[in-house]
């Protein structure tokens, strides 16, 4: 966390100073913005966090409900969230406050006693080192509680409009305020009532019966519901031995349960096997009550015992796997043709079982994904065209999505006779573990993802995945750090500099990149606004192959320690060495003649180039980057 460069803080340097929209922010909606969020659920509050980062961007988020969420039936957060929410500045905060999962239990009939469950392996959550960061279980409602603290701690001073629900939008040809919005007042003295508002763009965030997918004549497409499961966090009294690990059950019967202990002790969710649904059922299953839950879950169990004392929260749903042909408006004939203008994120245009805990995981990459993008173009940063990778991004990680929940489904689902290996569904889980964990998403080459051309020089960063951190030792405190956990949400991109062999100083690939980016009209940095940082823009840091006691600061290119703020403080910390116990360069597979590796705003590689290179990194950019040049002219 970085301030007092615009002068000493003595208050909570997580709240930003206030500009653009957010000096003197309306309380009451206006009727025109730029960017309209329909839904403060997962989707829509990681938007609003990553748009209030963009203050001369009016946006504003609409939800139907009369405040903030209070139970949330989401509860699963997969390591790649939490890599999110380090950088939206909360990731220890709420690690403190939820359940961490290392290790999951399998369950099955005892072969001698097939009426009783016995614990037939454990399976470590992360055994490959997958990511830092932990694998949580903490309530949805507290998720989007950070997230819009982060939303209005921002510059843009972005808060929800509560008691707005949607009604339709349209979309017109032309105009500057292209989307004609209709809402209503769901809830106070003008309950009932509509109002209009035009916006620019439209992110409809309102989940699996969306409105907004409805008015742009989206339908989800898919597999019909064939299977009823009842959850339920309660409290309760057993003598199940696991009762706070993360548990797999399979009974004799095919009943089956996944178990998952809850934050703060004591609570804890099942997921309780209420079997096959039959067409005609017509919903019937859902009126399925809670005894009938518990004396399922209790045959399930045997010979253990399950005595519910209080239910928290409780439903039953049925499996479903459904996906969106396209998740903006604008239809297949003209993608490419025309700017898409509405978009939808989240259950709106992906629906799947709750089992793989990837529901709220994938909603906020899909929120996160759409919103910087806007923000570049909304501030100018970008061309329009930026907005057609939304879709074609979005919606093939969706289809990746089903496949993997319809398997893990099938096979909760089935009996160990019809699984045949007693070990099978602990083996999937192991095999996998990388999706659930929230990291095989690999986007394809586009206007912001390059070729593999130059992927051998970087082995450990593939290019269209998300930048996987290493410990590095940050040169002018000498402090060990993760490389990637200062690539916060601010909606820059990052160009990482693995220099060559020779030291600061020494002449070098390194320092005639740095000469280069700072000097040359084709430099990514030459497109910065004039009133602007430096590194507003593009945060270059440096990797140096020295250890931090072989690297001296005073010799380093000035572009590697830029000047920032109104009193042109030096900024020190884009100066890293590799450490000497887990060298970067070893870790990572990379180059030692030097590497360049472009970051995308939301943590994924974009690029990979040799550091002689310039020209293509100039070349990438020129097709991304809108506005005109302002430095180095």
């Amino acid at each position: 966390m970085q301030f007092h460069h615009h002068g000493y803080v003595s208050g909570d340097p997580r709240v930003q100073p206030a500009a653009g929209t957010g000096v003197d922010r309306p309380a009451e909606l206006p009727d025109e913005v730029d960017a309209l969020i329909v839904g403060s659920g997962p989707a829509g509050m990681v938007a609003a966090a990553q748009l209030a980062q963009f203050p001369h961007v009016v946006t504003r988020v609409v939800e139907r409900r009369p405040g903030r969420l209070e139970v949330g039936q989401a509860d699963g957060i997969q390591a790649r969230s939490v890599e999110t929410f380090q950088a939206f500045g909360f990731a220890g905060r709420i690690t403190e406050e939820a359940y961490r999962i290392t290790e999951m239990c399998f369950w099955a009939p005892d072969p001698d006693n097939p009426e009783n469950i016995v614990r037939t392996s454990r399976a470590p959550d992360d055994e490959a080192g997958v990511s830092e960061f932990p694998h949580l279980i903490v309530n949805q409602a507290r998720v989007l509680d950070h997230f819009a603290e982060a939303a209005r701690n921002a510059p843009a001073r972005l808060e929800p409009d509560y008691g707005y629900e949607f009604v339709t939008c349209e979309v017109a040809d032309e105009g500057q305020y292209p989307v004609t919005v209709t809402l209503r007042h769901s809830t106070g003295p003008n309950e009932g009532k509509e109002r209009v508002v035009r916006a620019k763009y439209v992110v409809g965030c309102d989940g699996a019966r969306s409105r907004v997918r409805e008015s742009i004549g989206r339908e989800l497409v898919g597999d019909q519901a064939n299977h009823a499961w009842g959850v339920m966090d309660v409290l309760a009294e057993t003598d199940f031995p696991d009762i706070r690990t993360k548990c797999a059950i399979q009974s004799h019967d095919g009943g089956s349960i996944l178990h998952i202990p809850r934050e703060g002790n004591h609570l804890f969710r099942m997921y309780v096997d209420l079997g096959e649904v039959s067409e005609d059922d017509h919903g019937e299953v859902r009126e399925t009550t809670q005894a009938e839950v518990e004396a399922r879950a209790n045959r399930i169990l045997h010979p253990y015992t399950l005595t519910v004392k209080h239910v928290c929260w409780r439903s039953v749903y049925e499996v479903g796997h459904r996906i969106a042909d396209r998740f903006d408006d604008v239809p297949a004939e003209l993608a490419g043709t025309r700017t898409p203008r509405v978009f939808i994120t989240g259950d709106a245009c992906h629906t799947h079982s709750a089992k793989a805990g990837q529901g709220m995981n994938v909603s906020i990459q899909d929120g996160w994904n759409i919103a910087w993008k806007l923000g570049h173009v909304l501030d100018g940063r970008a061309p329009e065209s930026l907005l057609d990778t939304y879709s074609s991004e979005r919606q093939v990680i969706a289809q990746n999505l089903i496949d993997f929940d319809r398997e893990w489904s099938r096979m909760m689902a089935a009996t160990p006779d019809e699984l045949g290996d007693p070990n099978a569904l602990a083996d999937f889980y192991v095999k996998t573990a990388e999706f659930p964990a929230g990291m095989m998403t690999q986007y394809d080459p586009s206007l912001i993802t390059g070729d593999a051309r130059y992927q051998e020089l970087a082995t450990g960063f593939p290019i269209g995945k998300r930048f996987k951190s290493h410990p590095v030792t940050r040169v002018c405190d000498a402090n060990p750090v993760h490389l990637g956990h200062h690539h916060r949400a601010d909606g820059r991109w990052r160009i990482y500099v693995f220099a060559d062999r020779p030291a600061a100083g020494e002449r070098s690939k390194a320092t005639r990149f740095a000469e280069w980016i700072t000097s040359s009209p084709r430099s990514p940095l030459a497109y910065t606004p004039e009133d602007a940082d430096i590194d507003a823009w593009f945060d270059v840091k440096v990797v140096y192959q020295q250890d931090h006691v072989g690297v001296e600061m005073n010799a380093v290119p000035r572009a590697y320690l830029p000047q920032v703020g109104p009193y042109a403080c030096v900024d020190y910390e884009k100066v890293y060495a590799a450490d000497p116990v887990e060298d970067i360069f070893d870790g990572r597979g990379v180059d030692r003649d030097g590497v360049l590796v472009v970051v995308r705003p939301d943590h994924y590689v974009a690029t990979i180039l040799p550091l002689e290179a310039t020209d293509e990194l100039a070349t990438f950019f020129e097709s991304l980057v809108g506005g005109e040049r302002y430095a180095g002219d």
